[in-house]
């Protein structure tokens, strides 16, 4: 995955290359239907149907709001984190993603 060639903003751009840096370039899909400057949406290669969804609009700046997404819909985390430092929101994505 090319982070700089994607068009996102450039603390989505900071977290994905932190990901990439820890788990490795051909771990984490994109989501190619996501299309907001502003939010990204990803998965685990293997494991399509748990997600995170990280967006920074309607944030501090340099801050990230994430929405999990499970295989059963009714199990997905919408709203519940919100305003989150980089390093806060790398945890949540290595347990939701990586646990």
């Amino acid at each position: 995955m090319n982070v700089w060639a994607i068009d996102k903003d450039v603390p989505l751009k900071l977290l994905l290359l932190e990901l990439v840096h820890c788990y490795g370039e051909n771990t984490l899909a994109l989501n190619a239907q996501e299309q907001h400057y502003q939010a990204v949406e990803i998965s685990v290669m293997d494991n399509p149907n748990l997600a995170a969804y990280i967006f920074t609009f309607g944030q501090n700046a340099g801050r990230y709001g994430i929405d999990l997404k499970y295989p059963i819909a009714a199990h997905n985390i919408v709203g519940g984190n919100e305003d989150l430092s980089l390093d806060q929101t790398l945890e949540i994505i290595a347990t939701h993603l990586f646990s």
